[in-house]
């Protein structure tokens, strides 16, 4: 690589009238070099350049002794991958993925697949005798220390912590208690011998209490007709229940309010969890650029 001196280091450097034209010649080169010198210092600076560079020379000579087959750039989304994505969504196979989480999941499956490929091109499974989803979890860790993320400025944080303040906030809490699922009738005479203070030591051992739950997340648990009802009765009463499950007996102990949470008390928490969302995102956006160079086809 070479470069020719520009008209202001031309005349920064000015043959001598008593030297020779090849000690003229001389300098000039000399301020070429520096140049070079200072342009590759500022090179060798950018830690995502180092990424780039050495994934285009181990990319390069791997294009000249291994061509890339036809299908190396196109992944093959299979209606048997669908459906297991859709299989494994909920353990209890009760709910099924929305459009919108069902993409999500084949979004990671695609991203996985490209990292465990580029990661093979870059060599990084050599000696390693791992699953794919090993060589991607290399890949993710070469993507990851090249991303330099500063310190967010006040307005930035102010602006994150707005959009993101739910993280923080402190929810409203319930206790109570509650027997197990069952058929009305049974529940019923449950809530007779609770009542009567003669209920059995196996119903008292299966009588669970569940402390300080997010009010939020009871109707995904119960369903929205329990919670409104359990929020609904008053302290220490024994009341009959109907869940999702079936009927319950159950005693409200306690509520607890939720309290806003204010960016001066969680800043340092705040940033760090800025800073790890940033990161998150220069990596996908990283993967993102891989994804470029290949089709993604659905299985019709």
């Amino acid at each position: 690589m070479s470069m020719s001196a520009t008209p202001v280091e031309a005349q920064s450097f000015p043959p001598s009238r008593t030297g020779s034209p090849a000690a003229g010649a001389d300098v000039v080169r000399g301020a070429e070099k520096r140049s070079l010198a200072s342009t590759l210092a500022r090179f060798l600076r950018e830690p995502l350049l180092h990424f780039t560079l050495l994934g285009a020379i181990i990319f390069g000579i791997d294009a000249v002794l291994h061509p890339p087959a036809k299908d190396e750039k196109v992944l093959i989304v299979t209606k048997t991958m669908r459906q297991s994505f859709i299989d494994n969504f909920d353990e209890d196979k009760e709910r099924t993925p929305s459009e919108a989480q069902l993409q999500k999941m084949i979004d990671s499956w695609v991203a996985s697949e490209i990292l465990y490929r580029e990661g093979k091109a870059l060599a990084v499974d050599r000696g390693d005798e791992t699953i794919r989803d090993r060589i991607a979890y290399k890949m993710q860790l070469l993507i990851f220390d090249q991303i330099r993320v500063p310190h967010p400025s006040d307005e930035q944080l102010r602006v994150w912590f707005a959009e993101n303040h739910t993280r923080f906030d402190e929810p409203e809490r319930v206790s109570f208690y509650i027997t197990p699922p069952t058929d009305q009738a049974n529940a019923q005479r449950q809530l007779d011998d609770i009542v009567g203070q003669r209920e059995s030591e196996e119903l008292q051992h299966l009588t669970r209490a569940i402390l300080a739950r997010p009010v939020a997340s009871l109707a995904a648990s119960f369903g929205e007709d329990f919670r409104d009802r359990l929020l609904a009765m008053p302290e220490g009463e024994w009341k009959l229940l109907q869940s999702k499950d079936g009927w319950h007996v159950a005693r409200l102990d306690s509520r607890r309010p939720g309290n806003l949470a204010s960016l001066d008390k969680v800043r340092d928490e705040a940033a760090r969890i800025w800073h790890t969302d940033e990161t998150r995102k220069l990596a996908w956006e990283a993967v993102t650029r891989l994804k470029a160079s290949y089709q993604v086809r659905y299985e019709p």
